[in-house]
Order: C-alpha cells, then structure tokens, then sequence
C-alpha cells in the first residue's frame, strides 16, 4: 500500500511543469486576464468639483454598470493625494485606473506605483510627460488635439468680431494663460495663432497667467491686465476651459464693460456653459467648443477594461476634436453631444 502523501511521478511531474509554467509567466510580464464581475478600476480626476470630470466620472460609473465591472470614483488635486488614491485603489483589489494627472510631470511617479501593484494605467484629457519632457507614449491616453481645438476658439472669435464690424487692429486680447500646463499652452498657442491670421495685432494680445485653472483663479489674473489696459474698447478672451474665460468675462464686467464689448470662448461644453447661457441676459460669454466629456469617460473606461479581460492594449494617442455650442444652440448641441 502507498505511503500517506506519496503522489505518482506523473502526478508530481504535472503539478511541478504547472508551478514553474505559472512563475515563468509572471516573469515573462504576462497579466491574469479577469472575469467580467471581478474587475474593478480607479477614475481619478484632479478637480472632482468641476462638470466636466463629474461627467466623465458619471459616464465611467454608468458604462461599469452597464458592463458589470466596479469603477472607485477618486479625486487627485495634487501629487501625494494621487498617490494615496493609488495605495487605496490596490487596498481594494482594483487592477487598474483612469486618470486626469493634477500635474503631467508626475507620469513617472504615478506610473512607477502603479507598476509596482501590477496595475494598468491610462490618461484622459492631460498626457503625462516623461523625465525627458515628451509625452509617455508606453501610456494610451485619450484626449483632445488641443492645439486644433484652440484654433476653432481663435476662429470663432474672428468670424464674431467681423459680424459685429469690429476692426481687428483696434481690439484686445485677454490670454488667460497656465503655460506650465502643455494641454493649456496648446490650445491657447491655437487660439492666437488663428486670430494673427486673422489680422489681429500681436502687440494687443495681453496674457494673464492664472494660478489654477478654475473661474476664481482666473478673475484674480485677469482684473489688472484690464485696468492697466483701458484704451481699449473692445475686448477677446480666451484660455484652456470655459471656467477661466467665464473668470475673465466677470473681471470685464466688474471693470465696466458691456456684453457686446467683449467676446469670450471657452473649451469643453459643461455646466458651467449651460448655466451662462440659461441666464436671462445674454454676457460676454459668447460660446464654448464643446467636446463630449461623457465620451471622454466612457472611452477611457472601457479602453482600459477591454485591456485588463482581454489584454488588447488601447492606441497610444486619440485626440478628439469639438463642436461650437453658443446661446442659439446649446441644447441641441448637448443632446447631440450627450453632454
């Protein structure tokens, strides 16, 4: 009779070529691949209060309960808050997550942890930058073409200064600017690009650089640029979101310019849009390219599922392009949009 715990040579053989076929593939970087109901992701985003991520997060949230996977909705404003949102998504089992960075620059750190959980990682909206300053390619990212899209604003402004009859060479421009940022610097670099071609003064262009990227940074940017400019009576805003040029329309109208003075466009096509065109009272405000920030964090979220069941890695770079949403038609544009 056989021993207690003795095992036939052939029993042993499998058990011992399945032990090693199992740690040569994790050597090798081969990820488990995970059942449709065990799969849970981050959405981290860097201003959870804003529209636009509270679209995308809601969008990630509602496509996960579509397709039965988890998504932990998380904020990361800056980089220790990112990096704890980490270590809380792998305390909870998550094999990967989206992010918005708060700071491109972090790419290397943000994507060391997650390496270090064995997690995958994809951008939205902002790329991250490697040690070198060029964008990580080894990270798909889904965003806007920034600079494309800062065109259609400069554009847009042109063709409603030339409706009003206004002399481009007698106009200003209020640059709400955030240059450390690149997706920022992009679509202003855009806008300005396409009103020099359209006959602007460079010497009018004023920048205002702003601390964050919301409507009271960019108010506190703007009020001085103004004052110290008050030769001019008509006035252009632009900057990298709707929230900073609608910061720069409240400053023109606290220094006393009517709404047909100015001509604002922003980017994105979110709430804070829609409340300034549902006023009753049309501002300065006069419209937004909007992009669809629910296709934004649908896309992402789904990329980043198929990849972790069936380990298809998303495209290294999308850019997704906008649409103009003005006070005629935002609501058609936001149900076309699905904003």
């Amino acid at each position: 009779m056989p021993r207690r715990g003795w095992r036939p040579p052939v029993i042993r053989f499998l058990k011992s070529s399945l032990l090693v076929l199992s740690v040569s593939s994790l050597g090798l970087g081969v990820a488990p691949l995970y059942a449709q109901d065990d799969v849970k992701i981050g959405f981290i985003v860097k201003k959870p209060e804003q529209a636009w991520f509270i679209n995308e997060q809601d969008a990630a949230s509602a496509l996960g309960k579509q397709k039965g996977f988890e998504v932990v909705r998380l904020s990361g404003e800056d980089g220790q808050q990112v990096l704890s949102a980490i270590d809380n998504l792998n305390s909870q089992g998550a094999q990967g997550f989206v992010i918005c960075p708060p700071d491109v620059r972090l790419g290397p750190a943000i994507a060391n942890r997650a390496k270090q959980y064995g997690m995958k990682v994809v951008t939205v909206d902002d790329q991250f930058l490697g040690a070198d300053g060029k964008p990580m390619d080894s990270v798909p990212h889904l965003g806007m073409s920034g600079y494309k899209i800062g065109q259609q604003v400069g554009e847009t402004i042109a063709k409603e200064m030339k409706a009003r009859g206004w002399d481009p060479q007698s106009v200003a421009a209020l640059r709400i600017s955030n240059n450390e940022l690149p997706t920022a610097k992009e679509r202003t670099d855009g806008a300005t690009a396409a009103l020099l071609d359209a006959g602007f003064v460079k010497d009018n262009i004023f920048d205002a650089p702003q601390q964050n990227t919301d409507t009271s940074s960019a108010f506190a940017a703007a009020s001085p640029v103004l004052s110290k400019n008050g030769d001019f009576e008509h006035w252009v805003i632009y900057a990298l979101n709707e929230e900073s040029v609608l910061g720069g329309v409240r400053a023109s109208e606290q220094y006393g310019l009517s709404p047909d003075q100015v001509i604002g466009v922003g980017i994105n096509g979110s709430g804070a849009a829609f409340a300034e065109f549902s006023r009753e009272k049309a501002t300065g405000f006069y419209g937004t390219i909007a992009v669809s920030s629910t296709m934004h964090g649908r896309q992402s979220a789904d990329n980043l599922y198929t990849w972790i069941t069936e380990d298809k890695q998303p495209p290294a770079n999308t850019q997704t392009t906008g649409t103009l949403m003005t006070r005629d038609n935002w609501k058609q544009v936001r149900e076309d949009l699905g904003l």
